[in-house]
This record gives structure tokens, sequence and C-alpha cells, in this order.
């Protein structure tokens, strides 16, 4: 574990109000946790901007009675197996299926395979949720 620096900030007086109540709300136990995360969320989004190694999770609903739906949805999955980790499907009832994918790779290919995924007819909902492969993020 590495050591830890403390560090002061001036800021305005309202600015900490409000911070203050975002803390309470998120349950964050401290001002030093509640930055930490901010600056990791950061480090997080530069990660993906700069293209680097990344890891996240696509959800996709989708009704499994469009037609050929399923099917597209498999094509693509086959032809991303370097990028995708892991996939669960769920039945929601017996129209609405929810699939996640666990995925890792190239930032920009990720989100090319989540708008491929997403943008598919019959998806009715679709979303990449990013984070790091934690070898930056400490």
């Amino acid at each position: 574990m590495s050591k830890t620096v403390r560090f002061s900030v001036s800021i305005e007086e309202e600015l900490i109000r409000a911070f203050d109540a975002l803390c309470r709300h998120r349950g964050w136990t401290n001002r030093s946790e509640a930055i930490r995360d901010a600056i990791r969320r950061e480090l997080v989004e530069q990660e993906w901007a700069a293209g680097e190694e990344v890891a996240g999770v696509i959800t996709i609903l989708y009704d499994h009675h469009a037609s050929g739906l399923a099917e597209k949805l498999i094509e693509i999955q086959h032809h991303a197996l370097d990028a995708i980790i892991s996939t669960t499907h769920v039945h929601l009832d017996e129209a609405n299926c929810l699939e996640c994918l666990a995925v890792r790779g190239e930032a920009r290919r990720i989100e090319r395979l989540a708008d491929r995924l997403i943008g598919l007819k019959g998806v009715k909902h679709g979303e990449l949720s990013g984070t790091s492969t934690g070898k930056t993020i400490r």
C-alpha cells in the first residue's frame, strides 16, 4: 500500500456545503474518501478517452420475439471473443431478456462493440458501463 499524502484545498462555502450534502447522500464517511473516488473516476474516464485497455459491462434489454435479433446478437458476440470475457442471459418475463456482457480490451473496440449490439433493431435499451482494468488505478 502506498503512503498517504495530506493536502489542503481552498473552496467556496456554498460549494463545500453542497459537497458535504452529496457525501451524506452517497454515504461517504468523510470528504477524503469522496475526493479519492472523484479522482479515480476521472482517471478511469482518462483511460477510456486515451483508448487504453479497459474493462466494462454492456447491458442489453431486448424483446426475444424480435425477428432474427437473437441470431444477430450471437453473431456479433462470436466475432468479439477477444473482447467478451463472460455473458449472462436472464429471462425477465415471457418477452423480455436481459443480457450482460463483461468485456475487456481497447476502449474504442469496446465502444464499437457496445454500439453495434445496442443499435440492433429490437434492442429496447442498452448501456455500456466502463471501468478500469485496475492496473493504473490504485
